[in-house]
């Protein structure tokens, strides 16, 4: 059986379309004083998957999500598998500076307190959340899929990633796709001047990460000139980054720059930035709803649960 919360009923149900499994339907709405209502609308199995992103609004879709997985327990549901495409407050994954809370281990606590029998998630931005975790937890890939929708608008890409961060995204896609990958490194040239540059693999790695993206890459990776270029992250909020990586890309002469992204935060006008610099296309995953939720990782979801 299959529940899908408020802020992932379309992607629950494509997984158990994918599953040939029974979608519950939930009824949820706010009182005028703000609390959220939640009833489970159907006959409860003993083993239950329970779906729901904690994206905007964090704090309204969390609760839900503790709500569904404490009501279940009540209910009678014996092992409950509780997949979060996107964990909200996730990036806070240690203590920064004195004081701050740690909102990642936080939550954490809470989703395993309410009853929570296995934990699915999708490119933690930190693998170490799961460290918060007793219970088995999983953080899959969205690489494979993304591969598949590149592949799909592209003939000769070279998967750029944004940062040094993000290379391990671009090297996945890279080994699927067969076809080259880099990155940018921002070089501090003086106290108030920062040059963002398409990183030399030859001169920046040392031999054995060379000699892994060598291998992922088949051809040449020191030129984007006349390449499809495709920009990859993992999240993509203010879009700021990523417009800076389109400008450069655009002066080393690309043939074209797609953006893809794994989580679509997306705040304020981010889309409207990055297509301003020059963007051919933009596309995310849904682990959250926007506008440019393209890419489904419905299947690896239901691959993960089988």
């Amino acid at each position: 059986m299959i529940i899908g919360g408020s802020a992932s009923q379309k992607l629950a149900a494509n997984v158990a379309r994918e599953l040939g499994d029974v979608l519950c339907p939930i009824e949820t709405k706010k009182f005028p004083d703000g609390e959220r209502y939640l009833r489970i609308k159907g006959e409860i199995d003993k083993e239950v998957t329970v779906i729901q992103s904690t994206g905007f609004p964090q704090d309204e879709n969390l609760i839900e999500l503790l709500f569904l997985i404490r009501n279940l327990k009540s209910l009678g549901a014996e092992h409950i598998k509780v997949v979060v495409p996107y964990l909200g407050y996730g990036r806070q994954e240690k203590r920064f500076k004195d004081g701050e809370a740690v909102s990642a281990q936080i939550v954490s606590n809470l989703i395993e307190s309410s009853g929570a029998n296995e934990f699915i998630s999708i490119n933690l931005h930190e693998d170490s959340v799961r460290d918060f975790f007793e219970i088995p937890t999983a953080n899959i890939s969205a690489m494979p899929p993304i591969a598949d929708y590149i592949s799909e608008i592209t003939e000769d890409p070279i998967i750029i990633a944004p940062d040094k961060g993000a290379l391990g995204f671009a090297e996945e896609i890279a080994e699927i796709l067969g076809c080259s990958c880099t990155y940018m490194s921002k070089v501090r040239l003086g106290p108030d001047k920062v040059e963002t540059k398409i990183v030399d693999v030859h001169s920046d790695f040392a031999s054995d990460e060379l000699d892994s993206i060598k291998k992922n890459s088949k051809v040449n990776i020191d030129s984007v000139n006349g390449k499809e270029a495709v920009i990859i992250d993992d999240i993509i909020a203010t879009g700021g980054t990523i417009v800076n990586a389109i400008g450069i890309l655009k002066e080393h002469g690309a043939k074209s720059v797609d953006v893809c992204c794994v989580h679509p935060v997306l705040v304020n006008d981010a889309v409207l930035k990055i297509f301003a610099a020059g963007a051919r296309n933009v596309a995310g995953t849904d682990t959250l709803k926007s506008d440019v939720s393209d890419i489904s990782v419905a299947r690896i979801i239901a691959d993960a649960l089988k």
